[in-house]
């Protein structure tokens, strides 16, 4: 081309480079581009090529265009339909934009300044580049055997062409390379350099070109295999529609198939099913063992594999129903709005293992429903008590008759999702024989490190239960076993104050029971006395059961009467209630205890709460003998032995008789024979009865303890001081003697409770003596 030329017509190009030597066809719309080609046409039929940086600018300006385009010959024109031209142009020299400027004379177009580049090639490079153009014509030659994009007849076009320069440009054309890349190769002038990037390009497409092969290859190969199991599927079925059993068989196999695909099964859950599957597909239909296989996949596939319920961090909500359900309980509330407000911060799943312990009617069943609804969790329960049979935690094996998963198992299908309330109520009552040992399988359920993997007998494949809150209840924590025990948080849960007991039932147990028996509050009321009444004469228990069961009995009568027509309106007060619950149970006199000698009242704690224990010691004349009734345990007999040891040792200080253990026998009774008693809290009270009764002294009325006694005389703490102090409280004693180490546990009495009484801490039997005898 004549170097002289410096203006062309110019035609952006969108999407796409022309290199030097390449024949293209060209769709032109815009109106600046079609004037730049008709001005072309009409001197010399030369026009500057020029690539945008972006393909959507519609007006380009220098800077929207690469520096670098080429010098074209158009060939042929086509005006199509709509105004739109295409061309053919033929690529002839690489040249450098410098300019552009609109000219107007009748029709817009854009008219480039452009300068001719030369490939530069140095005379040593022969070699050298000869090699490069071989290997260039041998690589595309394999990236078009590869691709099988283009015709192979294209190398005759080139292939014999001894200018590499042009070779380079014809390869790099059809190239499927982006714009950035084909512009690099239009801007390397130097002929080496141009060949060994357009190398390196060609080599990265020949392995995209093998690795699309061998992709279309297996693709092709899996078609082929499922259209090859598709026919034989269908010949399967012809046959089994002529022997009369495949349509149904088939239409089972693919109900399983669509109930599998809609849970998110493990990997090795849903190839286990599949198995199972192809073995129910091959039984002969009478076969008994397809019967177990289908109850088999209904079990697995009923389990909440992937469920999860959407949980509710509300602090402020879950706070106010567990205060509308269960009044009292603070330690519990509180451990349950701790860990929300963990779940809020670190949105981790791992659930507490709560452990509530605790008397009977205190609500520890009812609190795990509570729990379960502030949290906006589904609730499941299961009974552990009489529990014998190991299977009946893990499942039996599918080898035996009638077999079935466990109760875990069973309560996670009945629930339907991964991360339930799930309560184990009365774990203490579990009960081991040959049969195996059920809270020992119950460790890995309740282990954090191994229950995101707990096996079922019956499902065989690990299934996650570490999502799972639980809950386990029990009256004490003595009869469960200790590495059990050691999985648990526990939370004791103690005995009502009458003050609680009262909230509770104006709150909670009259409104239900009224409800109940058909009553309303226009026609049924009852005073705060009558309640009090019933707590103190009708009902003495550390939780609110039987409280429950005579506020049923109230309202059962005033239905009764209301029907007769005895009554329109019934008014209960302390006056009339005994009209309505009957005589009263325990009489006043009962509660406050006389100042008697041989009698001391000591305090115990038992699984339903406190009591308060009587002990009566009587001696007369005898040969030194020590007897104790009352059914009492080792424990407490040793007790007993050993205060006998120190009162014998303290005989000159409490003006006994010198021998009076020769010709004295002592009798140690405690009432309610029929009742087993033991442990060693009665220590310190069953020597101040006998004290009392060897010398005559009375032991002071209003007056409890508790404590351990050593042969030395020191008192030493005991448990249950919360369950005691409440039972003294229920029972109107005022003052009460208990070891100076037990005064920090009354930190968790009521407020109310401990203002009401006194409590005198010892270290000694002395000072004990001293207080109690008058």
């Amino acid at each position: 081309m004549d170097s002289l030329v410096k203006k062309l017509p110019l035609l952006p190009l969108r999407g796409m480079i022309v290199f030097p030597g390449m024949i293209i066809n060209l769709d032109v719309g815009r109106d600046r581009s079609i004037n730049a080609i008709t001005t072309a046409m009409n001197s010399g039929k030369k026009i500057f090529l020029a690539t945008q940086l972006q393909a959507n600018v519609v007006e380009p300006k220098k800077e929207d265009l690469y520096k670098c385009g080429v010098v074209a010959e158009i060939k042929q024109l086509l005006k199509l339909p709509g105004g739109t031209l295409r061309i053919l142009v033929e690529g002839l020299q690489r040249a450098a934009l410098n300019d552009i400027h609109e000219v107007k004379n009748g029709s817009s177009y854009w008219d480039a300044d452009v300068t001719p580049l030369l490939s530069v090639r140095g005379p040593e490079d022969n070699i050298e580049i000869e090699a490069l153009r071989r290997m260039l014509i041998e690589t595309f030659e394999k990236w078009i055997i590869a691709g099988k994009k283009i015709n192979s007849e294209v190398l005759l076009t080139f292939k014999d062409n001894p200018d590499s320069g042009i070779v380079a440009d014809m390869i790099a054309g059809f190239l499927d390379i982006s714009i950035e890349e084909k512009e690099e190769l239009l801007e390397a002038v130097v002929v080496k350099e141009r060949m060994q990037l357009l190398y390196n390009y060609l080599c990265k497409e020949l392995e995209i070109a093998d690795l699309e092969k061998n992709i279309s290859n297996q693709v092709r190969q899996q078609i082929e295999k499922n259209q090859k199991e598709y026919y034989l599927r269908e010949q399967i079925k012809v046959i089994n529609k002529e022997l009369g059993d495949g349509d149904d068989r088939q239409a089972e196999i693919t109900a399983y198939k669509e109930k599998m695909a809609e849970l998110d099964l493990p990997e090795e859950v849903e190839e286990g099913l599949n198995k199972e599957l192809d073995r129910l597909f091959k039984m002969p239909p009478m076969m008994a063992e397809s019967a177990v296989v289908r109850n088999y996949l209904d079990v697995v596939l009923d389990l909440p594999w992937g469920k999860f319920a959407e949980d509710s961090f509300d602090i402020k909500n879950a706070k106010k129903i567990l205060d509308k359900d269960h009044y009292g309980l603070q330690k519990v509330k509180e451990r349950i709005l701790e860990y929300l407000a963990v779940r809020t911060l670190t949105k981790s799943n791992k659930a507490p293992i709560l452990c509530l312990v605790g008397p009977p009617g205190v609500g520890k069943t009812s609190l795990a429903r509570s729990i379960a609804s502030a949290m906006n969790r589904k609730y499941t329960r299961i009974s552990l008590g009489g529990v014998r049979d190991e299977a009946e935690i893990r499942g039996h094996r599918r080898t035996y008759i009638g077999a079935m998963p466990g109760r875990i198992m069973n309560g996670m299908k009945k629930v339907g999702c991964l991360n339930p309330v799930f309560l184990l109520d009365e774990v203490d009552k579990v009960v081991s024989d040959f049969r195996g040992d059920p809270a020992s399988a119950l460790l890995e359920v309740l282990d954090p490190e191994q229950n995101h993997t707990f096996s079922d007998h019956f499902v065989e494949f690990p299934f996650d239960l570490s999502k799972v809150f639980w809950i386990v209840t029990a009256n004490t924590v003595e009869t469960i076993p200790h590495a059990l025990l050691d999985r648990l948080e526990v939370i004791q849960l103690s005995s009502y104050t009458e003050e609680e007991k009262l909230k509770i039932a104006e709150l909670h147990l009259i409104p239900k029971e009224r409800e109940l028996n058909g009553l309303n509050s226009k026609n049924f009321s009852i005073t705060t006395g009558a309640v009090k009444k019933l707590i103190r004469s009708y009902t003495r228990e550390a939780g609110v059961r039987n409280l429950e069961r005579k506020i049923d009995l109230v309202c059962r009568k005033t239905a009764y009467k209301l029907v007769t027509n005895d009554e329109k309106v019934a008014k209960i007060n302390n006056k009339n209630l005994v009209d309505y619950a009957g005589p009263e149970i325990y009489l006043e006199g009962d509660l406050k205890a006389k100042a008697e000698i041989g009698i001391a009242t000591g305090l115990a704690w038992t699984s339903v709460g406190g009591e308060l224990l009587k002990v009566e010691v009587l001696t007369c004349q005898g040969k030194g003998g020590l007897t104790l009734t009352g059914q009492l345990g080792d424990v407490m007999k040793e007790s007993a032995s050993a205060g006998y040891t120190f009162i014998r040792s303290r005989a000159k200080n409490l003006k006994l008789a010198e021998k009076f253990y020769e010709n004295t026998d002592i009798h140690i009774h405690l009432p309610e024979g029929a009742i087993p008693k033991d442990g060693p809290s009665a220590g310190i009270t069953m020597v101040t009865a006998m004290v009392s009764s060897l010398t005559g002294r009375k032991v002071k009325a209003n007056l409890a303890m508790t404590g351990e006694i050593t042969l030395s005389g020191k008192v030493l703490p005991v448990g249950g001081i919360k369950e005691k102090m409440l039972a003294a409280n229920r029972y109107g004693v005022k003052t009460i003697l208990l070891p100076e180490r037990n005064m920090q546990d009354l930190d968790e009495l009521p407020k109310d409770v401990k203002a009401e009484m006194n409590f005198i801490p010892v270290t000694h039997m002395d000072e004990v003596l001293r207080l109690s005898l008058e």
